[in-house]
């Protein structure tokens, strides 16, 4: 009997395209790019490559279309939440949730950062773009503010996420953070006497607070000659 209800079990959930991308995200999540295999991947779905393959014609498609997921999903939640928002809270959210979405999936960036005229990009530049009109930048400063917000977001956040797997992948932040500090209080004054002087911020700085406050200049610019 029991071969039989999991036969019956694996009817009633068929494969589908949403569930061998759901699938990959984990894998990506767990063991990185390098883990996606399809072997990895039918073994998790109890299934075979062939099947997969069904739906996905290899895994360029399969990471394109897993970044896609999490990008509109971010994307989705922040249009949710910033309905009646101001243009410069809107942006503020959407950057924010692509800069967790990639410190939650790290692979993330290095994905968008491939593919930039592809889907998963294309959403975060249009929704910073309308946000960028919707502040009455004239039009023929439209494309550099747009520009200059999505390489920011994407440039911080992809360096944050590296920082994370490279420094500290066992350890708390808050240990890699007091011994970068340390390292940079112990520079050379005359060569690094800026750095010197702020290695005390490096101590105690929350990533996300100093990604918002990059946004508020950039938005600041943006803005002053209007």
């Amino acid at each position: 009997m029991a071969p039989r209800t999991r036969r019956a079990e694996r009817r009633e959930e068929p494969l589908s395209r949403e569930r061998i991308v759901e699938a990959a995200i984990a894998l990506l999540d767990t063991a990185g790019e390098s883990g996606l295999t399809f072997r990895a991947l039918s073994e998790r779905l109890a299934t075979g490559p062939g099947a997969i393959y069904w739906h996905v014609t290899g895994k360029d498609e399969l990471l394109l279309a897993a970044a896609d997921a999490v990008v509109t999903g971010s994307l989705s939640a922040d249009t949710a939440d910033t309905a009646d928002a101001t243009p410069q809270d809107a942006i503020r959210a959407l950057a924010l949730g692509v800069f967790d979405a990639i410190d939650a999936h790290p692979w993330i960036g290095a994905q968008l950062a491939r593919t930039p005229a592809q889907s998963p990009l294309l959403r975060v530049f249009e929704g910073l773009g309308r946000q960028v009109r919707a502040l009455g930048v004239p039009h023929a400063a439209q494309f550099t503010a747009a520009s200059a917000l999505l390489n920011y977001v994407l440039g911080v956040g992809g360096q944050n996420a590296a920082n994370a797997r490279a420094n500290h992948p066992a350890g708390s932040r808050s240990e890699f953070l007091e011994t970068a500090a340390a390292a940079w209080a112990a520079l050379d004054p005359d060569e690094y006497a800026f750095t010197r002087d702020v290695a005390a911020q490096l101590r105690d700085h929350d990533d996300r607070v100093e990604f918002l406050a990059g946004i508020d200049l950039i938005l600041g610019g943006i803005t002053a000659d209007r």
